[in-house]
């Protein structure tokens, strides 16, 4: 499937997406933070980042606007994975560059269809 990255401050909310991101055939690594990820996309660019907007040192939206910027950035599907129920949020994030926006908590069925929605399954 490829490579994902699972950026979020919290390490069982790691555990538990990359379980899942797994058992549907993708390769995963993960970053509690923004910087962490950018630094990890400047080594292996992924072809999917799950990615909380909630975070510290860097939030979601901030790592998004600068994974926009790196060379080949533009190629990872982004997938907002987070509890902001605000559609100002939503906006904000297609409007940076997010591919999807998931609700915190999400089942393995409703990660796939995000994935089906962005042409990776």
């Amino acid at each position: 499937m490829g490579h994902c990255l699972i950026v979020d401050d919290s390490r069982t909310i790691r555990r538990v997406e990359r379980k899942m991101i797994e058992a549907l055939g993708f390769d995963a690594c993960e970053a509690e933070d923004g910087h962490d990820a950018l630094a990890q996309c400047a080594v292996e660019m992924p072809a999917l980042v799950l990615l909380d907007w909630v975070m510290p040192n860097m939030d979601g939206l901030e790592f998004l606007k600068a994974l926009r910027r790196l060379p080949g950035g533009h190629a990872p599907r982004v997938i907002f994975c987070t509890s902001q129920v605000d559609m100002s949020f939503v906006s904000r994030a297609i409007e940076a560059g997010a591919d999807e926006f998931v609700m915190k908590p999400f089942d393995a069925e409703t990660l796939n269809a995000k994935l089906a929605e962005v042409g990776l399954v």
